[in-house]
C-alpha cells in the first residue's frame, strides 16, 4: 500500500513539474516581428474552458455565412464578435449546465471523444474583467487565424456539419469539428494553438485555463480598452 501511496505522489509531482514547465516555457522560445496590431481578439475563461472571440466584419460574415443559414444569429442587431470553443462532444452535449453532470461523458473527456465546436454571438466585450483578455494582432495574422477555425470545422459536401438541437440558447450551436479530444490534448490546447497561428506566444503545453492565461500574460501584452 505505502508503493501505491508513494508512486501517487510522484506521478502528482511529475505532473505539476510538466505543467509549469509547460505553461513557463513559451512556445515559440521567440517572438517575431509581426507588423502593427489593427485586430482585435479575445480569450473568454471560465474555470474549465476557453474561447476565442473574434470581431465581425462583412468578410467575417461571408466566410462564416453557414452561420446565419443554421440559424445562429451571427448578422443579428448589436452582435460584434463571433465567439468559437473547441470542445469534447459529449461533454459539450450533455453537460448544458453543470447540475447535469454525468459519469458518461466525463469519462469520454479523461480518455478520447469525437470533437465538437461551439459557436456564439456577442455583443460588446467588457473590459477589463478577469475572465476576458484581449490581443491587437496584425491583418495578416487574422487571416490566418480566420484559417485556422475554419479548418477545424469537420465538413460535408464542403459545408460545416451542423448538429442539429444542441444549442444552449436560441443564439449559438453545434458544429462537428475535427480532431480527437482527451484531457491532456483539449480545448484550452486547441485555443492556444490558435493563439500561435494568430502571432501570440502560449506555454508549451496549456491544458488548463490558468495555464493558458498565466503563459499569455508572461509572453503578450494585454491592455485593457473600453467595452466596444
Amino acid at each position: 500500500m505505502r508503493g501505491v501511496f508513494r508512486f501517487a505522489l510522484r506521478m502528482l509531482a511529475l505532473i505539476a513539474v510538466i505543467a509549469a514547465l509547460g505553461t513557463l516555457i513559451p512556445r515559440p522560445l521567440w517572438s517575431g516581428d509581426e507588423g502593427s496590431g489593427t485586430r482585435r481578439i479575445y480569450v473568454i475563461s471560465n474555470p474549465i474552458h476557453t474561447d476565442i472571440a473574434i470581431p465581425v466584419d462583412a468578410a467575417v460574415l461571408e466566410r462564416f455565412r453557414f452561420l446565419a443559414e443554421d440559424g445562429i444569429a451571427a448578422n443579428g442587431e448589436g452582435v460584434r464578435y463571433l465567439i468559437f470553443g473547441w470542445g469534447g462532444r459529449a461533454f459539450y452535449l450533455e453537460t448544458p449546465t453543470w447540475s447535469q453532470l454525468r459519469p458518461a461523458p466525463v469519462f469520454k473527456a479523461l480518455t478520447v471523444d469525437a470533437a465538437a465546436m461551439h459557436v456564439d454571438v456577442a455583443g460588446p466585450i467588457p473590459e477589463p474583467h478577469p475572465a476576458v483578455a484581449g490581443y491587437d494582432i496584425s491583418e495578416a495574422r487574422f487571416a490566418a487565424l480566420l484559417d485556422f477555425i475554419a479548418a477545424s470545422f469537420t465538413r460535408d459536401a464542403d459545408r460545416p456539419k451542423f448538429i442539429p438541437g444542441a444549442g444552449y440558447s436560441t443564439s449559438d450551436g453545434f458544429y462537428e469539428a475535427e480532431g480527437a479530444f482527451n484531457a491532456l490534448v483539449g480545448c484550452n490546447t486547441w485555443t492556444a494553438r490558435a493563439l500561435r497561428v494568430a502571432g501570440l506566444r502560449t506555454g508549451w503545453w496549456n491544458p488548463l485555463p490558468w495555464s493558458l492565461s498565466l503563459s499569455m500574460q508572461l509572453y503578450n501584452r494585454d491592455e485593457p480598452r473600453p467595452a466596444r
